[in-house]
C-alpha cells in the first residue's frame, strides 16, 4: 500500500504542485475561504489535500459551481422552495455538500447513469437465457405427447 507522500510524488511531483492544483480547482465558484491566512494549504496533510483534489475535480466535472451543487441537493431532497434550508447548506464547504448530495441521492434511490445502464443491460440477457432454457423443456414435453 502506498503512502500519501508517494502518491503525491507519483501524480504531482511534489506537495507544492498539489497545493497549486487544489488552489486552481478551488476558485471563487467552489471554495469557502476558511483556511488560516498564516498557514494556508501548504500546512495541510498530503492525504487531506489528495481528498480535496479528488472531491473538487468530481464536483467541477458534474456540477461546475457550488450553487449548482446546492440546487442539485435541493432537487434530490425535494426542498427546492425551502429558502432557510438553502441558506443553511450554502454555508457548508464543498466536501460536505458533495457528501450530502451523495447520501441524499442514495436515499432517494436515484442512481448514476452508468450504473442504471448496466442493470438494464443485464436484465434482457437474463430473460433471454430463461427463454432459451424454457424452449428445450417445452420441446421435450411436445415430443413426449407425440409418442404417447
Amino acid at each position: 500500500m502506498k503512502t500519501p507522500l508517494t502518491i503525491v510524488k507519483d501524480k504531482f511531483g511534489d506537495k507544492a504542485k498539489l497545493v497549486a492544483a487544489v488552489e486552481k480547482l478551488a476558485g471563487e465558484d467552489l471554495w469557502v475561504a476558511r483556511t488560516n491566512k498564516n498557514k494556508g494549504l501548504a500546512h495541510v496533510s498530503n492525504a487531506k489535500l489528495m481528498r480535496l483534489h479528488a472531491t473538487f475535480t468530481e464536483v467541477k466535472e458534474k456540477f461546475g459551481t457550488r450553487e449548482k451543487l446546492v440546487a442539485a441537493i435541493l432537487d434530490v431532497e425535494k426542498r427546492s422552495k425551502d429558502d432557510g434550508y438553502k441558506s443553511r447548506i450554502s454555508a457548508y464547504p464543498v466536501p460536505r455538500l458533495f457528501d450530502l448530495y451523495k447520501s441524499a441521492s442514495k436515499r432517494a434511490g436515484t442512481k448514476p447513469a452508468a450504473k442504471a445502464e448496466k442493470k438494464e443491460a443485464k436484465a434482457p440477457a437474463k430473460k433471454a437465457a430463461a427463454k432459451a432454457e424454457a424452449k428445450p423443456a417445452k420441446a421435450k414435453k411436445a415430443a413426449a405427447k407425440k409418442e404417447a
